[in-house]
């Protein structure tokens, strides 16, 4: 066995993963249909008018605005309908003086016309048209240009492509964003007591949790998740697998990082790259390691699945945010009183799952290697390391997840 040297405060540790941890500058340009949640790599601004030319508002007839001055429903203006234009359709005859054309919502308002009267407002007897409510100029008209004019900037880099933002940018015809690449991300399980889902366990062997876990933490943070196989606790294996896929931007390992005599992800960092930490003043969570192999950041997670997922909350998720650039998030709280007294380790951040009901937290947590003790939980509070005990019925923040 081989002890942990040194345990470093949470806040150190977060620190040095967050200095290491650079924004993605490599690009890519993918099609509009795939840029919801990427961040633009650069400014868009519009050449084109939006709409690209004057339009009705409301279906109802164009007309010249004075000829409709003085209409009432007890003295209607009458005008002679020369057109009907439909939505997608060019106007044939312009509007001159005693005429309207029949409109559509959306469709080009004919030369001649500043104003569409709506149709509610009107009877026709299929010729000639009642018009029994005034209107001025540009009433119930989209100008050209109104919602976007030439030069107006729609995107800035660095934004975040929503749903509003990219349907500007199919205003204007445009089919394809640039933006930052996505951090690839290598999830390593190690371990011969780990099994990939659906195969038969043998004596001792457990099913592969920390791979689709720490999956979902990175998909969530704006990177990709490439699931390599379960690699062998032998030095050769690992040293292979960490050179077969130097072009991720990072590998995460589960397990490996503890201080059994077949846990050797710290040999593997000592020996080809830079140790930066083994070991947070945490619980769950203790035994985690970071470091660098060639420039390339490594995790060594703990194995066990729930100390392994609360430090990919913690240290990881903020990392892969950073490299992704994605703007920092903060867990909404609620307030909340203990169901039962809590004991902590004085020196060590406690992060304790608790279920809420009626405004009570009921601590969840069962061991490091119980997944329910984050599944089963609606969040965390946080004891801080100078804390030893929480009184049954003391006011909490909760964290939810």
């Amino acid at each position: 066995m081989r002890p942990i040297k040194k345990l470093i405060q949470l806040d150190e540790a977060v620190a040095i993963v967050l200095e290491r941890a650079k924004p993605m500058r490599r690009k890519e340009i993918i099609p509009l249909l795939k840029a919801m949640g990427r961040v633009s790599a650069e400014n868009v601004s519009s050449k084109a008018s939006v709409p690209p030319f004057a339009r009705a508002a409301m279906d109802g007839y164009a007309v010249r605005a004075r000829d409709t001055f003085g209409a009432s429903r007890m003295k209607p203006v009458v005008l002679r309908k020369v057109d009907t234009i439909y939505a997608g359709g060019a106007p044939r005859k312009p509007i001159t003086n005693g005429t309207c054309a029949e409109i559509a919502t959306g469709a080009m308002l004919p030369k001649g016309a500043d104003s569409v009267v709506m149709v509610e407002d009107t009877e026709s007897d299929g010729t000639h048209v009642s018009i029994s409510e005034s209107v001025h100029p540009g009433k119930n008209v989209s100008k050209k240009g109104e919602d976007i004019s030439p030069g107006t900037r729609l995107i800035s880099e660095g934004d975040i492509l929503n749903p509003s933002k990219i349907g500007s940018l199919a205003a204007i015809g445009v089919k394809t964003a640039r933006v930052y690449r996505k951090p690839v991300i290598g999830i390593i399980p190690t371990g011969n007591e780990i099994a990939e889902l659906g195969a038969q366990l043998k004596p001792g062997q457990v099913y592969n949790i920390n791979s689709y876990t720490l999956a979902s933490v990175v998909q969530a943070n704006g990177a990709e998740a490439r699931v390599l196989p379960v690699v062998n606790d032998t030095l050769k294996d690992i040293q292979r697998i960490v050179r077969n896929n130097s072009d991720c931007d990072m590998l995460v390992f589960s397990g490996g990082s503890s201080v059994g005599e077949r846990d050797i992800m710290l040999d593997v960092l000592e020996r080809s790259g830079d140790v930066l930490f083994h070991g947070i003043a945490v619980k769950p969570g203790k035994p985690t390691l970071f470091g660098t192999i060639a420039g390339q950041l490594v995790f060594g997670m703990p194995g066990y699945p729930t100390s392994c997922l609360s430090n990919a909350y913690i240290l990881l998720a903020p990392a892969l945010r950073r490299m992704s650039r994605l703007p920092e998030t903060e867990p909404s709280c609620v307030r909340a009183r203990m169901s039962k007294r809590v004991v902590s380790a004085t020196g060590r951040t406690q992060f304790l799952t608790v279920k809420l009901d009626r405004g009570m937290a009921h601590p969840v947590f069962k061991e490091s290697g119980a997944i329910t003790s984050m599944a089963f939980a609606d969040g965390y509070v946080i004891v801080p390391s100078d804390v030893d005990l929480v009184e049954k019925g003391e006011e909490v923040k909760v964290y939810l997840l």
